[in-house]
């Protein structure tokens, strides 16, 4: 039995088992089991080497990657919301390349990455799953395309981002492992654990075989928070579900998917349909803050803000500047609603600010 089958016995085995008191310790033990054979798996296919990979200079104020399965729409909703030209064609792995083109609006420039179809079995180098989930560790947020006649697929999509390390819309959560010597394992929490026990803790970082540590708890961690923590190498990255092909469905399928995926975009990019919807999802989604600054005794410029992520603070706005505005920082007015009326002063560079503010720094 090779690793793949192992873990697939193992993930069959926690399926058939209900998660309680009883059964705790044994999920603690088969999770870490199978988080170790996957790293071994990892480890195997950097040994033998993978493929050139994808190079793509990242530009823009964000980055969101397009992930589905082949033939699913990417490039067709790619050329639809950015005017890039990617192939399209009737039949699966027509992109076989990231093609990135860029989506402007409100102001924001927005790279958006067409890459190959994910298939089953990609987080471990089937086709080229390996490098598209590699670009999506290091992007903005993944957009998840969906064809609407297979639903189904997006629980594939998930397992598959979840097995390279992305955890998807999830925050990381606060656990601080240091390793030691000698003295065994301490373990505190400053919040109450109701999703797993301290002794199961224990015994999945003995797994991992370490016998002498400090942990320290500040969020009510589940199992496999707590073995992402011990392994330290996951990405958090926020995502979108975009339904595909929307055309392709009835009136009264079409109703019955959104009451099944209510979080996700319905699009139809061959017939214009939802891609305004879906322009101001990706934008409010990637928490941008449009700030427009102005000089003094000028007016601003309202056609070229200043593009931030939440959360955002005047100390942002000097750093973007220069480096030196945050020291030689005095004041601040702002006028928007980050004020309680306009031209506020603000002495402080960690106040907050909100998307449309205008902001006048003043420095010695």
């Amino acid at each position: 039995m090779d690793l793949h089958e192992k873990i697939r016995e193992m993930e069959a085995a926690m399926t058939k088992t209900k998660y309680n008191k009883a059964t705790e310790h044994w999920f603690g033990l088969m999770k870490s089991q199978i988080a170790k054979l996957r790293e071994k798996i990892e480890k195997k296919i950097a040994g033998k080497g993978g493929g050139e990979g994808f190079f793509v200079k990242r530009t823009g104020d964000a980055t969101v990657i397009l992930v589905g399965l082949p033939s699913v729409g990417k490039s067709t909703l790619l050329n639809a919301i950015t005017g890039t030209r990617s192939k399209v064609a009737a039949y699966d792995f027509t992109t076989l390349d990231c093609i990135p083109g860029t989506l402007n609006y409100k102001n924001a420039k927005i790279q958006i990455l067409d890459v190959p179809g994910v298939i089953s079995g990609a987080a471990f180098g089937k086709g080229r799953g390996k490098e598209v989930l590699a670009m999506a560790r290091n992007a903005n947020m993944v957009l998840f395309i969906i064809d609407a006649v297979h639903p189904e697929h997006y629980s594939t999509l998930l397992k598959e981002v979840h097995d390279v390390g992305i955890r998807i819309d999830q925050r990381k959560p606060e656990v601080k492992i240091v390793r030691k010597t000698r003295g065994g394992l301490s373990m505190n929490s400053t919040v109450k654990l109701t999703k797993v026990s301290f002794d199961t803790l224990s015994a999945i970082l003995k797994e991992f075989k370490m016998v002498n540590a400090d942990v320290v708890l500040r969020d009510d961690v589940d199992i496999d928070q707590f073995i992402d923590a011990i392994e330290g190498n996951r990405k958090y990255v926020r995502s979108l579900v975009c339904v595909s092909k929307t055309d392709l469905l009835n009136a009264k399928e079409l109703q019955q998917l959104k009451e099944q995926m209510p979080k996700a975009i319905f699009v139809s990019a061959e017939n214009n349909i939802g891609l305004d919807e879906l322009k101001e999802r990706i934008f409010n989604s990637l928490n941008f803050v449009r700030v427009f600054l102005k000089e003094v005794n000028q007016k601003p410029d309202l056609e070229e803000p200043m593009i931030l992520t939440r959360p955002c603070t005047l100390k942002t706005v000097c750093e973007r500047i220069h480096r030196y505005f945050v020291k030689k920082f005095r004041f601040a007015r702002i006028w928007g609603k980050s004020a309680k009326f306009p031209g506020q002063q603000f002495k402080t560079v960690e106040k907050h600010l909100e998307d449309g503010d205008i902001v006048e720094i003043h420095i010695r």
